[in-house]
Order: structure tokens, then sequence, then C-alpha cells
């Protein structure tokens, strides 16, 4: 990588669930509607990351903890986000995900075509034209993030706005964001900040605040694009402890070669022993 790499913090505490972002992202890509329909179970009209809807704002509904919950926005003023409403035993906890553009990415090892790729910036980035449909991707990201497209069978997923980068300008969505939950700049600078703001919640009483996919140590090397979150990850819909689906490919292909080296062996054998009888 040339550049420094880049990334997201997204900072759930601050979300508002307006879904901005997801309107920037569709407007600046050029991404089809998807269906917006709602399921019955949620105010979410757009349900899930997919192949047209590159970022995703969860409206995720629960029992509010015991006590009220007041949380301080990145100004120092108390917020609301993650509150229970006066005389309601009911939260809202809103969080706006992405593609996480992992350290190590399981979709680059499986795709035959070099479609994706890693970018100057630490991201990874589809290239649709040279994408062949196959979807060996899909199962590969631990996060079910990429889907292929019905209409061509192709994948597309959030590219971080290259072309953005490329000109020195924040991606679309952290753009439109009117809180700042989505924050965007340097991986390191961002690991940072987000700890300050972590010890900014507990410091208020928000003792379940903790970081997501921010470890480089973690099963992924890392996400390039990591949260702050105010309850357990599967809330979220995200997996506890997310492993990098392609880890155990040098093992495995050791093991097959060794086992049709012996199948090799075997089959010479054979053919020996046969010769020997046939003298």
């Amino acid at each position: 990588m040339s550049e420094e790499r880049v990334g997201f913090f997204t900072d759930t505490s601050v979300c508002i669930g307006c879904k901005a972002c997801e309107v920037a992202c569709k407007e600046w890509n050029a991404l089809p509607e998807d269906g917006l329909s709602l399921t019955g179970m949620s105010y979410d009209n757009t349900q899930a990351l997919g192949a047209s809807t590159w970022r995703h704002v969860a409206f995720i509904e629960q029992p509010a903890p015991q006590g009220r919950t007041r949380l301080p926005l990145l100004d120092g003023e108390s917020g609301t986000a993650g509150e229970s409403a006066p005389g309601s035993d009911m939260r809202w906890l809103m969080s706006s995900d992405v593609c996480k553009h992992c350290t190590h990415a399981a979709c680059l090892d499986v795709c035959p075509t070099g479609s994706l790729f890693r970018t100057e910036f630490g991201t990874v980035v589809v290239q649709e034209d040279i994408c062949n449909g196959c979807g060996y991707c899909v199962p590969a990201c631990p996060y079910g993030v990429i889907e292929q497209r019905p209409t061509d069978g192709r994948v597309f997923k959030c590219t971080m706005c290259y072309d953005r980068l490329g000109a020195g300008q924040e991606p679309a969505c952290a753009k439109a964001c009117p809180t700042d939950s989505i924050q965007f700049g340097p991986l390191d600078e961002l690991r940072e900040r987000a700890a300050l703001r972590v010890d900014e919640l507990h410091g208020a009483g928000v003792a379940g605040a903790h970081l997501y996919g921010h470890d480089p140590e973690d099963g992924v090397g890392g996400d390039g694009a990591f949260f702050l979150l105010l309850d357990r990850p599967e809330v979220y819909g995200l997996p506890p402890d997310p492993v990098v689906t392609t880890r155990d490919l040098p093992a495995m292909w050791k093991h097959a070669g060794g086992a049709a080296l012996a199948l090799l062996g075997g089959v010479a054998a054979s053919f020996a022993m046969a010769g020997r009888r046939q003298r």
C-alpha cells in the first residue's frame, strides 16, 4: 500500500437512524432501488446489506435496561441514542453496518479472476467488469456482506468510495452523517479516538459500551470498518468472534497434496506388483 490505511469508525451511541448514509451511498454510487419493503418486525425498510445496499442502518428494538441511560454526544452534551423514551420499557439501538474491509479478507483469497483487489488505501474493492459471477466470495465472507445481484449474477459491495478517496474526499456516507456516527480517517487515528470514546461512555455510566472489529489480533486481523456497540455483537447481527474462512487453506492443501502422493504411490506399487506377477 502506497497510502496510509484508512477506514470507518462507527459510533452507534450517536446514531439516530436517519439513514442519510444509505441515501448518500445510493446516490453517489448509482445503486438501484432494492424494494424498500417492511418485514413486519421492524421499521427498517432495507433489512440487510446486499448487492444494492452497501450501507444498512439497523433498527434494533429491545427491552430497556434498568434505569435511564443518558449517552453523551461527542461534543459533551447529553444525547438520546440508545435511550428509552419516558414512560417506555423499550429502547432503540441504531447501527449503520457496512463491509468491514478485513485485514485478512477471505473474499480476496477465493476470487479466481482478480476481480476483488486491495487498494492503495487498504480497502477491498470489486471490479465489476472482471467479476464472472462465480459467487465463491459470497460464502467466504465471515460477515455475510457480499451478495450477487439477481439480474446478472455479479457481486457488489461497499468500495469505501474508492473514486472519492482518489480525489482526496471522504466517503459519501461519512460526509452525509449528521451526528458524526460514521467517522472516516487514518485507521490508527480512528482506533485511538474510539478508545477515548469508550472511556468517556464508561465514565458516564454506560458499562456496556465496547469496540468491535478494532483488534489487529482478532480472527480477521482487524477490520477496516469497526464499531462502538452498546450490546453484544449478536444483537446487531454481527458474529461474536469472526474468523477468516480461508485460514485453514494452506494446511488443507498440504494434506491434500500428501493424500495425492500417497495415492500415486499406491497406484505405482499396484502396477509394480502386477508386472512381477506377469513375469
